[in-house]
């Protein structure tokens, strides 16, 4: 990188990689993050960050980046996405009234999910079938199938082309999935969905949810294929469901790499026509990554995902309403959810260029290595290996991060409000089995806040001791457990003084205070009654526990807690 020019838009601003690497330095020297005498080279190491497919983004991407790809495809969406609102979940009157409002507002398409489909004449009604795509997903496919097929006839309408009758590729029997793409011929519809977000909610990696999707649709192509529908008829009946992440720049690439993935199946399988080859995408912001503290958060959370999904070249965007974790949203979260989409295409203009990530040197290398490991691992899948073991692994490796904290989650691990009044939300109807939130283990120990307080030792003045009181203040709450701080104080005295007789009490001050008189603190608080001592900072010979940074907080959140039963 030393010598590699950085050709910016003016001569004068044309600078070498070492500059690059001198100023990256310097911020990350102020930060302690490096050492005085470590290298300039070293930001690549401390400033790289890796995927949980062990897949590294670079701070900076170079025209280098481009060398020896393996992969090349863009997406080709010209204007604006389908912005796609869900419907289930509650009695069919209120989903079409939900529907109506939504259609009225700016949604273009309908994803609902229905038992059987005996209801869709009452959530479709007045719905113009022929203007607004419909999306089905149904434990019972075909019957589901079949009773859309009623309501077309019945209404004597040609659906709109994007509808999807909603034969999953995963879980269906091979004859309803032949009988269902067999209704979507006739009616000149989609029929079948490959759902990697079926995946994605167990946990797994972006890499893994690709494979799986990919595995799980030329299971379809050939189970179509058997049935005597050719290959490109029957690719042509599938659309793709992946999930968005507030993790901007892998789900850009993750979406781009399932076109490429999809275009080289479909190559192989002998489609010569490239237009063919095209993959339908429908992405949906993640339940996952959605927490129920602070939800107001996953406005954030779902407007990053949803710009990555629509810079990414997803077909139709599913946005989920920001209060979906608390229950049934209301109309505030339901109008929100779709506005984000209109900010995205009317405001930002996301949609007036296609593909508008490419050629970024970042997302391009990012694309290439998520298609090259999805492929080795579709390949591996479709050798018979089991997923699950490591869809596991993975989960296993995000909780750790979770719990220590190096992946944060904005009012949950981290800035949690105790004092919040949630939202209330009517509970959902026949939700199905829930999905385990990224921020789930926090998340039960604030559903049941601890009983008793910590006292909160804070040594000096607020100047000296403000940053690791505030430091242990956050951890604590994220645990579920309020402090009480003792404020400024010059000794011992003003110490006992605060002291209300809490059976857990956190040292919280300066190093020097610490080396001046913590000692002295912790011996007159075990001695005032307290049973527990903790030091927010380096662990020492004079108390019970500490907290910093890098702590499995969930591990230290809980003992902390059994002290305090």
């Amino acid at each position: 990188m030393t010598d590699t020019p950085l050709t910016l838009a003016q001569p004068e601003d044309t600078h070498s990689g070492a500059e690059w690497e001198a100023a990256a330095a310097a911020v990350l020297r102020k930060s302690r993050k490096l050492a005085e005498d470590d290298a300039d080279s070293l930001v690549w190491d401390r400033l790289t960050r890796s995927t949980l497919d062990g897949i590294p983004i670079t701070p900076l991407g170079t025209p280098a980046d481009l060398d020896g790809l393996q992969t090349a495809g863009r997406p080709t969406r010209a204007g604006a996405w389908d912005i796609r609102a869900h419907y289930g979940h509650a009695d069919a009157a209120l989903l079409n009234e939900h529907a109506l409002v939504d259609l009225d507002g700016g949604v273009t398409s309908m994803w609902v999910s229905t038992a059987d489909g005996a209801d869709l004449p009452d959530v479709l009604d007045k719905v113009l079938l022929d203007l607004a795509p419909v999306a089905i997903s149904s434990p019972a496919p075909l019957a589901a199938a079949r009773a859309f097929a009623a309501l077309v006839a019945e209404r004597y309408v040609d659906p709109h082309p994007h509808t999807n009758l909603g034969a999953d590729a995963a879980t269906a029997s091979p004859e309803d999935l032949v009988a269902v793409a067999r209704l979507a011929l006739d009616l000149g519809v989609l029929g079948v969905v490959v759902d990697g977000t079926a995946v994605h909610d167990r946990g797994a990696s972006d890499v893994q949810e690709l494979a799986a999707a990919l595995a799980t649709g030329v299971a379809a192509l050939r189970t179509l294929t058997d049935a005597g529908i050719g290959v490109a008829e029957a690719a042509a009946l599938i659309e793709f469901r992946y999930a968005a992440t507030a993790e901007q720049f892998p789900t850009i690439a993750k979406l781009r790499a399932a076109r490429r993935l999809w275009a080289r199946v479909l190559e192989l399988s002998g489609v010569e026509d490239a237009d063919a080859r095209e993959q339908r995408q429908h992405a949906v912001t993640s339940r996952p990554m959605l927490g129920k503290y602070d939800p107001y958060v996953n406005m954030l959370r779902t407007t990053v995902a949803a710009f990555a999904a629509g810079v990414g070249g997803a077909d139709a965007v599913t946005v989920l309403p920001f209060d979906a974790p608390l229950g049934q949203p209301d109309g505030f979260g339901r109008r929100i959810a779709r506005n984000l989409s209109h900010l995205l295409i009317d405001e930002s203009h996301v949609a007036e260029v296609a593909d508008p990530a490419g050629g970024s040197y970042v997302v391009e290398k990012l694309t290439d290595d998520t298609a090259v490991a999805a492929w080795e691992l579709f390949a591996r899948l479709d050798a018979g290996e089991d997923l699950e073991p490591l869809i596991a692994d993975v989960v296993a490796r995000r909780e750790q991060e979770v719990a220590t904290r190096k992946r944060p989650l904005t009012g949950i691990s981290e800035f949690p409000n105790l004092a919040e009044t949630l939202p209330e939300r009517a509970p959902l109807v026949d939700a199905g089995e829930p999905v385990r939130r990224y921020g789930a283990s926090f998340e039960a120990l604030r559903d049941e806040p601890a009983a008793a307080r910590v006292f909160l030792a804070t040594l000096g003045p607020i100047a000296q001791h403000t940053a690791r009181a505030t430091f242990a203040t956050n951890l604590f709450a994220a645990g579920g457990v309020a402090v009480d701080p003792a404020g400024p104080t010059a000794g011992v005295e003003d110490l006992l003084a605060a002291y209300d007789g809490q059976s857990v009490a956190c040292l919280a001050g300066a190093d020097a205070a610490y080396g001046e008189w913590g000692a002295e603190a912790a011996a007159a608080l075990r001695e005032a009654g307290a049973t527990r001592v903790i030091i927010a900072g380096k662990p020492t010979d004079y108390t019970d526990d500490s907290c910093a940074m890098g702590v499995d907080a969930l591990a230290f959140l809980t003992r902390t807690r059994e002290a305090l039963a």
